[in-house]
């Protein structure tokens, strides 16, 4: 792809590396190489990065992260699990009666990754690695650092909102809090920003004008850019934006100040 031509500081909330070689789906995808000259195409200064699904433990996977993104201008995020399914219906309460299988993150790991100056926040897939028990949430209170929430139809705006805003911790909702494309969750997602003030979202993957423009004019301060890659190209993910109709402020607020404000390195640096 051509590079992009912009007057945008540019920096990303939402991108996945795969450290063991052998998971990638193709040559290159996930590869934090590729992922630094997609990001140069695009004109992104630094990225948040974290490891693709495990079963088991996170703990190798996100030392593997850590040590790709010294020397890149990646930022990495540690992925964390827990034993509760997404959601409050019958169903899902069963399930986590019975229990996720293996072992998942502890209060002491939060508190371990917090303060390991390798990592920046978390990463939580609900539908994925389950929702974590109120210690570590209350942990995650605690070191008040971002978390990451996958959102769309397993883990659904109103679940986001029953089972973590009601504690101090800045959410940062990807794809609108509606993948796969699900508009209604999008415009439930926007809603909550109206009573929750440490809610962002991030666009990644969102596609759809009118929720994202709306949410820009909305709440300028809360949403974050996302790419989604390796699944979208930083490029796309850049023009998609580019192409809004909100004003240039408004538009620096998203590409860069405001995920500033949410993840420190992500700041311009001051000399």
């Amino acid at each position: 792809m051509l590079e992009l031509e912009h007057g945008f500081r540019v920096v990303d909330v939402h991108a996945r590396v795969e450290p063991d070689e052998g998971r990638r789906p193709r040559p290159g995808l996930g590869d934090p190489e590729q992922l630094e000259r997609e990001m140069h195409q695009a004109g992104v200064v630094r990225a948040v990065v974290y490891p693709s699904a495990r079963d088991g433990d996170y703990l190798k996977a996100n030392n593997a992260v850590a040590r790709m993104s010294v020397g890149r201008p990646l930022v990495a995020f540690a992925r964390i699990d827990g034993a509760r399914e997404p959601g409050g219906g019958a169903g899902s309460r069963l399930r986590s009666l019975a229990g996720r299988g293996g072992d998942h993150t502890t209060p002491e790991d939060i508190e371990q990754y917090a303060y390991d100056d390798r990592f920046y926040g978390f990463k939580l897939h609900p539908e994925k690695d389950g929702v974590p028990p109120e210690p570590v949430l209350e942990q995650l209170a605690e070191v008040d650092l971002p978390v990451l929430v996958h959102g769309g139809e397993e883990m659904p705006p109103s679940a986001v909102a029953d089972e973590l805003l009601g504690h101090d911790i800045p959410i940062v909702l990807s794809h609108f809090g509606g993948h796969p494309l699900r508009v209604p969750l999008m415009d439930e997602a926007v809603d909550l920003l109206d009573d929750h003030d440490r809610l962002y979202l991030d666009t990644s993957v969102v596609r759809y004008r009118n929720p994202l423009e709306r949410a820009i004019r909305e709440h300028p301060d809360r949403v974050l850019f996302g790419s989604g890659a390796p699944h979208t190209h930083p490029n796309v993910a850049v023009m998609e934006i580019l192409t809004l109709d909100v004003p240039e402020d408004a538009m620096k607020k998203v590409f860069s100040n405001n995920a500033g404000r949410v993840v420190e390195p992500l700041a311009p640096r001051q000399f």
